[in-house]
């Protein structure tokens, strides 16, 4: 694996998740694949809860790469796919939380993610 700068910050989301929110790494997976529109893409961390449920995407960039709303349409473009209720994104100095409703088509931006135990 080429660490790249993307990487980095998907390594060290993948730390702060097992370190300091205590989610357990065995239901975290890394670059899962998936179909869109006919093309195969990558989602860069899916969490999955202790029934196999997908409970987070992350979707990671270099923090170089500035959080737009391009960032944004992609996550929600994967999310079509994978329906998970909490979404989030990162270059590593900027992270942004969000909690989708699919009932009400509505979406809220959160201050941070809650412990494992908690979702």
């Amino acid at each position: 694996m080429v660490l790249t700068p993307e990487e980095w910050v998907r390594q060290h989301f993948v730390q702060y998740l097992v370190h300091e929110k205590k989610y357990p790494r065995s239901l975290i997976r890394l670059e899962g694949g998936l179909r869109l529109n006919g093309l195969a893409k990558r989602s860069d961390i899916v969490v999955f809860n202790n029934r196999g449920e997908k409970v987070l995407m992350v979707e990671c960039k270099a923090p170089s790469v500035k959080i737009t709303q391009k960032v944004f349409d992609q996550i929600a473009r994967y999310n079509s796919i994978h329906h998970i209720k909490l979404l989030a994104v990162t270059n590593g100095l900027n992270h942004y939380y969000c909690k989708i409703d699919f009932e009400t088509h509505r979406f809220d931006f959160i201050e941070g993610l809650d412990d494992y135990k908690q979702i």
